[in-house]
């Protein structure tokens, strides 16, 4: 297999590892005003448990969108400037969205205020939902294609990007990142909170399943090919194991099954688009491709040893984390706020 290929490979595993991870980090945020409303008295306490449950693993899980980009940049360059100079605009908002989010994250119990704590939540909230809708956006007009002229330069702007296609895709990972952290939460929490998380699953599951497959199906009649009409099928059949598992409360199997949905959609587009990395709807010979968006042999047997050696380290370190905070969070490991003893190892947004 040509290393080209083989880095391909790599970031698309690179992209799936971010979707699947901060993808229920991003549903977490975005269900703060859904699951913890503030008519409840509990309102508080209950969106503290909920920050609490990505509290230790957030931050680590947004890492594999910074490894992402570095290894586009490293394998791909050409790629890589296409891509950050064509969207710029979208993916400065997501940027500034993540920063905000990850602010809030520290600075929410800073201040023992109504308003200020509101005002992160607010935060919090569009720093997931606004990221969870642009990454489906930018992904379909890569599927799809965008105008790129004969030097590999976007000629396009922010409304070439705002297709109905690729607008279906970003509420297809919206839809998926909300189901994704519900079950997560179900997972996570006990007592109500976990009531609340499963009672959702039960109400969102429909629209979300049926956007994903609209989605799915357009893709592949559009821009799929035959191979990876198995993959869409698999993934299809995982979200609806997954919810299924849900309304029977195996939450574990329910989150493997809409972490599976996630990365075989991504599995799907990623196959859909080799051996093009960023092709040209202009004209098809403009388009980029593994072969000539790529850095040199050299550069790409370095890098291979490099992830050989350090990808594991990662991966173990990543893994022994989540085993650590594997337990579930209720009401009660998060103390009050006149006082109080917390739970050792724990702390409270």
């Amino acid at each position: 297999m040509e290393l080209t290929t083989v880095w391909f490979i790599l970031i698309a595993v690179l992209w799936t590892g971010y979707f699947v991870l901060e993808g229920f980090d991003f549903g977490v945020g975005m269900l703060l005003p859904v699951l913890a409303p503030r008519r409840d008295r509990h309102s508080d306490t209950d969106r503290r448990v909920l920050i609490n449950t990505i509290g230790p693993v957030w931050d680590g899980n947004e890492v594999w969108l910074l490894v992402a980009g570095g290894a586009t940049f490293a394998a791909f360059p050409e790629w890589y400037a296409s891509l950050f100079s064509g969207f710029y605009l979208p993916l400065l908002i997501i940027l500034v969205a993540l920063i905000v989010r990850g602010v809030a994250f520290e600075f929410r119990g800073k201040i023992d205020g109504g308003r200020w704590r509101r005002n992160w939540d607010r935060a919090i909230f569009w720093g997931s939902a606004v990221p969870a809708f642009l990454w489906g956006v930018a992904f379909a007009n890569l599927v799809r294609g965008v105008p790129l002229d004969a030097r590999h330069e976007f000629t396009g702007n922010l409304l070439t990007l705002l297709n109905p296609y690729a607008l279906l895709g970003g509420l297809t990972t919206l839809g998926l990142f909300a189901l994704h952290g519900a079950v997560f939460l179900a997972l996570k929490t006990d007592g109500e909170i976990r009531a609340r998380a499963r009672a959702l699953i039960g109400r969102w599951w429909p629209p979300v399943v049926a956007i994903a497959a609209a989605f799915l199906t357009i893709t592949q009649v559009e821009y799929g090919r035959t191979a990876t009409w198995a993959t869409a099928l698999a993934a299809a059949l995982a979200l609806a194991g997954g919810v299924a598992m849900g309304a029977r409360g195996r939450e574990g199997r329910a989150f493997a099954g809409t972490a599976v949905a996630i990365v075989l959609t991504v599995a799907t587009l990623f196959g859909n688009l080799w051996p093009d990395v960023m092709p040209s709807s202009t004209d098809p010979a403009y388009g980029l491709t593994v072969h000539n968006a790529a850095s040199a042999h050299y550069t790409l047997t370095v890098m291979t040893w490099v992830a050989v050696v350090f990808t594991p380290v990662v991966l173990a370190y990543q893994g022994w984390t989540y085993w650590v905070f594997r337990k579930r969070l209720t009401r009660t490991v998060v103390p009050p706020r006149n006082g109080g003893r917390p739970e050792a190892g724990r702390t409270a947004a």
